[in-house]
């Protein structure tokens, strides 16, 4: 997994490569994000392809999961089952903080994490912070049906800048940041640093909230041992829920998880039922007893925290 990593940071890899696999006259979307596992996606049609000067984009169509969205050579969302992933890293934080007035965004920028924290009638504002400016037009433009209209809601600032020099320097305080970040691998690299993690901290109120999406723990144990190690040295609460989602192979994926509240643990089923009443629109996945359960860590991610703390 390093070295492919390492020639992906490097831009070894092309895109093209990528969508040669062909098999009985069909075309195949074979993503490589591990060494030796891989999944593939028949390509129906190809809806939009193109390199930008950051990242290599491609949307195309499968008869099974509708359109799937790719950056680098990894899958980062399809249709059909988006929703799991952005329920997860917008509504169990703000449920579970319950007086969200201020969201940051860093990446996110298909809009649908952006499309579930609007569904929170206590918010206020939303800053969207994405550093490929391709992403948001094209999404905007290809993947009308992840955003449904959330970039034009009058609550949502929308920012194209690198989001570790925003958060460096912004000067305003927000009680959730959700970092929808790729993987740790060229651009995303530094958002899973713990300079990063420590500039978010300076940039959250008073018990409030960080969650990013970390990767799939059976296959990725060297990234939850790291983002845990990066957190803890500037969070009095660090750790990691869950949620499954199919197109993210190996496995239930990770979400990280920091504040200086350890209260949030606490809440109980009645009470996210009772702010769940205030979100306009409906949900497919996330409710009180997935929120309570996603919390519950398996044996060997425990095994991997540990080893993680006697470093």
């Amino acid at each position: 997994m390093n070295s492919l990593r390492n020639q992906l940071k490097y831009g070894i890899f092309s895109l093209t490569i990528l969508l040669a696999s062909t098999a009985f006259g069909q075309s195949w979307y074979a993503e490589t994000l591990y060494d030796q596992y891989a999944q593939s996606f028949q390509i129906d049609k190809i809806i939009y392809q193109d390199k930008s000067d950051l990242q290599d984009l491609i949307i195309f169509e499968n008869k099974d999961f509708g359109r799937v969205f790719a950056l680098d050579g990894i899958i980062q969302l399809t249709e059909r089952d988006e929703y799991v992933y952005h329920e997860m890293l917008a509504h169990t934080p703000i449920i579970a903080h319950g007086n969200v007035k201020k969201v940051l965004v860093i990446g996110g920028g298909d809009g649908g994490v952006l499309r579930e924290v609007l569904k929170h009638k206590s918010i206020d504002r939303v800053v969207l912070v994405e550093i490929d400016g391709d992403v948001v037009d094209f999404s905007k433009k290809y993947l009308p049906n992840i955003s449904k209209g959330a970039f034009e809601d009058p609550r949502v600032e929308i920012v194209i800048a690198d989001g570790c020099q925003y958060i460096k320097e912004a000067q305003e305080f927000f009680d959730v940041i959700i970092c929808d970040s790729t993987d740790p691998i060229g651009p995303g690299e530094v958002l899973f640093t713990s300079e990063f993690y420590n500039d978010c901290h300076t940039r959250l109120n008073p018990a409030g909230i960080f969650v990013n999406q970390n990767g799939v723990p059976f296959m990725q144990a060297d990234e939850l041992s790291m983002t845990y190690k990066n957190r803890k040295d500037h969070f009095k609460d660090v750790g990691f829920y869950l949620g499954v989602i199919p197109t993210y192979i190996g496995g239930f994926m990770a979400f990280g998880w920091a504040s200086d509240e350890s209260s949030y643990h606490n809440i109980t089923e009645e009470q996210i039922n009772n702010r769940l009443e205030q979100i306009k629109g409906p949900l497919k996945y996330y409710n009180a007893k997935i929120h309570k359960a996603s919390f519950a860590l398996p044996e060997f991610m425990l095994d991997e925290l540990k080893k993680t703390e006697s470093l």
